[in-house]
């Protein structure tokens, strides 16, 4: 099989089917771990693995890659996505007025939140894309996600798997003064470039962070269109990049991980999720906050570290909110 061009130039601009297609077939790692695998590329993390990482640790210094969860967040409605909404059920005013019905002077507060599972630093699960009706490892998509949820790769069965070496490339860094301009497709080639620029190497099972410089901006400019806008991203060329790299996960600073708009001049929408999620089975982060890292991995002079992060463990879920810690 020939495999598809990682040239950006060589990409047929006005025909999405049959690029994304024959990078479907091509990078499909179906039935690689077994029919009954709910885990794809994250099964590259392994003992040795997370041992390796381990030994990364060597200040003990703590960064978290998490952008913050409130009503002031990115979301504008988009698929009924909306800002997390926090309310108090307890309060110290009730407290103060002794209306809780405790003994000898306890008082409490107490809080709940509700919000969609992917309004801010998150994970898509396995479920939560799917490619001509097919689900991850061939699956029928209805079969898998129903009214109940995912009633196979829910995102709780990775609850205790992502945990291992991290790297980041700091592609703003490398390529501009911080931060990569919108509609900037990030390539194969790039990411090769800033890895050796970096002197890191990316090996099987890491989990990659890509910063692209879009969150900086909204730190300083408000929030914009950074949920669903354009934004700098991964090409959809990238796909084989991430395929032999055997990564086991990838998160950037972006709402959409690709690049917005999409490569095509012909109606299209995130060509990349479609290639990687169902059928190479890669688990994908979106909205992480990846300023402080970039910083202190830059202080350190170096690019990889410890990192945990974990989803929550929300029964039948496409996705999760996270607070990523790297530990360098």
């Amino acid at each position: 099989m020939t495999l598809p061009s990682e040239n950006p130039l060589d990409l047929d601009r006005t025909d999405p089917e049959r690029e994304i297609a024959s990078r479907a077939e091509a990078f499909r790692n179906w039935g690689r771990w077994g029919q009954d695998d709910v885990l794809g590329t994250l099964n590259f993390i392994d003992e040795q693995v997370r041992t390796a990482a381990a030994a990364l640790v060597t200040t003990g210094r703590t960064v978290s890659l998490a952008q913050r969860f409130d009503t002031d967040g990115p979301q504008k409605g988009w698929r009924r996505r909306i800002n997390p909404v926090h309310t108090m059920t307890d309060t110290g005013t009730d407290a103060e007025r002794g209306s809780q019905g405790f003994p000898h002077g306890i008082g409490g507060a107490d809080d709940y939140i509700t919000m969609p599972l992917q309004c801010s630093t998150q994970w898509d699960g396995l479920g939560h894309i799917f490619d001509h009706g097919k689900a991850w490892n061939g699956r029928a998509a209805g079969e898998v996600v129903t009214s109940d949820g995912d009633q196979v790769t829910g995102i709780e069965t990775s609850r205790a798997t992502i945990v291992g070496r991290g790297v980041l490339l700091d592609i703003a860094r490398h390529l501009a003064d911080g931060e990569l301009e919108d509609g900037y497709a990030i390539t194969a080639a790039d990411l090769d470039a800033c890895a050796a620029a970096q002197g890191v190497e990316v090996r099987r099972g890491d989990i990659l962070l890509v910063r692209t410089g879009r969150y900086t901006r909204t730190v300083r400019d408000g929030w914009g269109e950074y949920a669903g806008g354009p934004a700098a991203g991964l090409s959809l060329t990238t796909a084989g990049w991430l395929h032999r790299t055997e990564i086991a996960a990838i998160a950037t600073d972006t709402w959409g991980f690709e690049v917005r708009p999409n490569e095509f001049d012909v109606p299209s929408f995130q060509p990349l999720h479609q290639v990687v999620i169902p059928n190479m089975g890669l688990t994908i982060g979106e909205m992480w906050n990846l300023d402080e890292l970039a910083h202190a991995c830059a202080e350190l002079g170096r690019w990889e570290f410890f990192l945990s992060a974990p989803p929550l463990p929300i029964t039948g879920a496409v996705g999760s909110p996270i607070n990523p810690i790297a530990v360098l």
